[in-house]
């Protein structure tokens, strides 16, 4: 009976609510303050499927803990030392950029946490899907070369910035202006977000896959590169056979018709909807609604 009850005393112990000083909510704020702006810088950059990686680490680490297995707790904690230091030197771009940006920003601009926190969950139309398929093959008809890059899930801001801004509605004269030759535009990518161009000449990751066709030039390297590091969507123009090639998740798949690029691009399109559609709705709808 004594032991129920000194069980007991534990528990409403253990249960009491705490003593909540100003200086306690002072340091949630911050802490929430730190936390949402680090997750929204990540969420800018290529270092957010990384850092996916690294979330499913620390629920392996925490699985590892629970049960006590000691020769996985014992090489995480040998190895977290160098793989600190491995994230640093791998983003230490990304580290300086971020730093800048907080130097460049004004601590009035900083406390609107949720003002310009919405993120555009934009899908390109239909306009836009047509506008795209018949400049790509208005540019492919006089062998222009071209790289279109559209931006998917993961954001595409650090190549953005090796480009010029643009900003403007994707039409067919657009790009076939943009990539005409001895223009000042016509090298480099453009990238496409929503239905905007939003920059051109921009540079991007060359692929190393030796798997590719040593005919391939830097162009289409380049297309495949940017799938390999992204979720992007590519079009490639040959500027020396005129065909048009598409590269995703690493893989180019040569010689398409405007059909099949159609296609391609309205499957990504409705992708993008219900992406966004499961996004916005309500936590209490899902899974009760009648089929």
């Amino acid at each position: 009976m004594e032991s129920l009850k000194e069980l007991l005393s534990k528990f409403v112990l253990w249960m009491r609510i705490p003593t909540i000083h100003p200086t306690d909510v002072l340091e949630i704020i911050i802490i929430a303050f730190i936390v949402y702006h680090v997750v929204k810088w990540v969420r800018t950059t290529r270092a957010w499927m990384p850092v996916k990686g690294l979330m499913l680490l620390l629920v392996c680490w925490l699985i590892a803990s629970i049960m006590k297995m000691d020769v996985i707790l014992w090489i995480f904690y040998n190895t977290i030392g160098v793989g600190i230091t491995a994230i640093i030197i791998v983003f230490q771009p990304e580290i300086r950029r971020a730093l800048e940006q907080l130097g460049q920003q004004s601590f009035t601009s900083s406390l609107r946490l949720f003002s310009e926190g919405k993120e555009k969950e934009e899908r390109f139309s239909e306009r836009t899907v047509e506008e795209l398929v018949k400049g790509t093959f208005l540019l492919a008809r006089h062998k222009t070369g071209a790289l279109i890059v559209l931006e998917q899930e993961v954001p595409l801001g650090e190549y953005e910035e090796t480009g010029i801004a643009i900003d403007a509605v994707i039409s067919n004269q657009l790009l076939v202006n943009i990539f005409e030759h001895n223009t000042p535009l016509h090298d480099g990518a453009v990238i496409i977000r929503g239905n905007r161009i939003v920059a051109a000449t921009c540079y991007l990751p060359v692929s190393k896959n030796m798997r590719l066709s040593k005919e391939l030039g830097t162009r289409h390297r380049a297309g495949v590169g940017i799938s390999e590091v992204t979720d992007s969507f590519t079009i490639i123009v040959s500027e020396q056979t005129g065909k048009v090639s598409l590269a995703r998740n690493g893989t180019l798949i040569s010689n398409i018709d405007g059909d099949y690029l159609r296609m391609k691009l309205q499957e990504i399109q409705k992708d993008k909807s219900k992406a966004s559609t499961a996004k916005k709705k309500p936590l209490w709808k899902k899974g009760g609604e009648r089929k």
